[in-house]
């Protein structure tokens, strides 16, 4: 295990319970948190648009439906990492289907070691997920910041006659010489001229 532990928040959609007793060990509280169970496909759409989790386990078919589409759906979320279980007869078909979407697949009946197995991969991509997600908003963050500082270069041009170059130059200028960043200068100068 990694110096930093990490635990996951788990959905459970399964009507089977043989199954969720046999996941129950391979799910324990150390690395897992927020485990909820349910047994529809219904009521687990139901927890997903209330809660976020990091993993969704479903054991298809569920009584009210396969899942095949939840599962679809709920991987568009970011950050969600989805298991499908499918009988291995439908393997192929299904697998062909939710591949796409990202979904992960395996066919039933399946050994513990495959389940376990599977988490290690789900903790693998829900890790890379992360990462990205921390890179986009760290893009998102500085594409605010230029359009601010870019806001900031207009008011100095338009109110002080400034050039574009010694806007931007005064910018920054202020920025070092006041030990705070571009952004906090461009929100300042927005805020004193508009």
């Amino acid at each position: 295990m990694s110096l930093e532990e990490r635990v996951y928040s788990v959905l459970v959609a399964s009507a089977s319970e043989k199954f969720n007793s046999a996941l129950s060990p391979l799910i324990p509280p150390s690395s897992f948190s927020l485990v909820h169970s349910v047994s529809s496909v219904s009521a687990a759409q139901r927890m997903f648009s209330e809660h976020s989790f990091d993993f969704i386990i479903i054991n298809s078919p569920l009584p009210d439906d396969p899942g095949i589409r939840f599962a679809i759906d709920a991987c568009t979320t970011q950050g969600t990492i989805v298991l499908l279980l499918v009988k291995s007869e439908l393997y192929m078909e299904i697998y062909d289907k939710v591949v796409t979407h990202g979904v992960f697949t395996l066919s039933k009946p399946t050994s513990k070691q495959a389940l376990a197995q599977a988490f290690l991969w789900m903790a693998s991509a829900r890790e890379r997920l992360r990462k990205i997600q921390k890179k986009t908003l760290s893009m998102e963050d500085k594409m605010e910041e230029i359009k601010l500082v870019n806001r900031a270069k207009w008011l100095l041009i338009n109110e002080l006659k400034m050039e574009e170059p010694q806007a931007h130059h005064y910018i920054e200028k202020q920025a070092m010489n006041q030990c705070i960043t571009k952004r906090k200068v461009a929100e300042n100068i927005i805020n004193t001229y508009s």
